[in-house]
C-alpha cells in the first residue's frame, strides 16, 4: 500500500511540474492541511498563516520540477513551512517593544544585526514588488491568480485569461524568469532555496 501511495505522489508531482492542473490542485488539496497545521503549531494569526501558506506554495511552484525525490514532498513542505514560520516569528519578535536600557546595552550588537536583517528584508521585499510591478500586465494577472490561497484552478485561469491550460505552465515559467532577470530582484534574492533540489 505504501509503495502505491509513493508512486501516486511521484506521479502527481511529475504531472504538476508539467503543468497538469488537476495534479497541482490535488497536491494543494492533499497537503494544504499539513501546511496549515504547522502554522497552527506556531500559533500564527489567520493573516500570517495566509502569508506563510502563500510563500510555501510559491516556493513549491518554483521548485516543483527540481525536487530530487518527489516522494519527499511532505517532508519538503514541513521543512519549508517551519522555516517560513520561523522567519515570521523572528520578525515579530524584533517588532516588540524593547526591554530595559541595561538589557538593550548588553544586546547592542544583536540589535544592530536585527536592524540590518530588517532593512535587508524590507529592501528585498521592495525589490520583489518592483520586479513584479515591471512585469507585463498578463504576467502580473497570471501570477496573482496562481499565488492566491488556495491557488486558482487552471481551468478557471484558462477561462479568465483566455489561455489554454497547457500554456499556463510555460507562461508562468516565462513570467517568473522575467522576474528573476530583473536587476533589483537578482541583487536581493540570495536565499539558497529548498533543500531537496538538484
Amino acid at each position: 500500500m505504501r509503495v502505491r501511495e509513493d508512486d501516486d505522489l511521484a506521479g502527481l508531482v511529475t504531472a504538476a511540474s508539467r503543468g497538469d492542473t488537476r495534479a497541482w490542485d490535488t497536491i494543494v488539496a492533499r497537503y494544504g492541511r499539513l501546511v496549515s497545521s504547522v502554522c497552527r503549531q506556531w500559533r500564527l494569526s489567520d493573516a500570517d498563516t495566509a502569508d506563510v501558506s502563500q510563500t510555501v506554495w510559491l516556493r513549491l511552484f518554483e521548485q516543483l520540477d527540481r525536487l530530487r525525490d518527489p516522494r519527499a514532498l511532505p517532508a519538503w513542505l514541513l521543512t519549508t513551512t517551519r522555516r517560513e514560520c520561523h522567519h515570521l516569528h523572528r520578525a515579530a519578535k524584533r517588532e516588540l517593544p524593547g526591554a530595559t536600557a541595561a538589557r538593550l546595552e548588553g544586546e547592542a550588537d544583536a540589535t544592530a544585526d536585527s536592524v540590518d536583517d530588517g532593512l535587508l528584508r524590507r529592501e528585498r521585499g521592495e525589490a520583489v514588488r518592483a520586479a513584479f510591478d515591471e512585469l507585463p500586465p498578463h504576467c502580473r494577472e497570471l501570477l496573482e491568480l496562481l499565488l492566491s490561497d488556495p491557488p486558482t484552478p487552471y481551468g478557471e485561469i484558462s477561462t479568465r485569461l483566455g489561455m489554454p491550460c497547457g500554456g499556463i505552465g510555460p507562461n508562468r515559467a516565462r513570467c517568473l524568469d522575467r522576474m528573476r532577470r530583473n536587476p533589483r530582484f537578482r541583487a536581493f534574492m540570495t536565499d539558497p532555496g529548498p533543500q531537496h533540489t538538484r
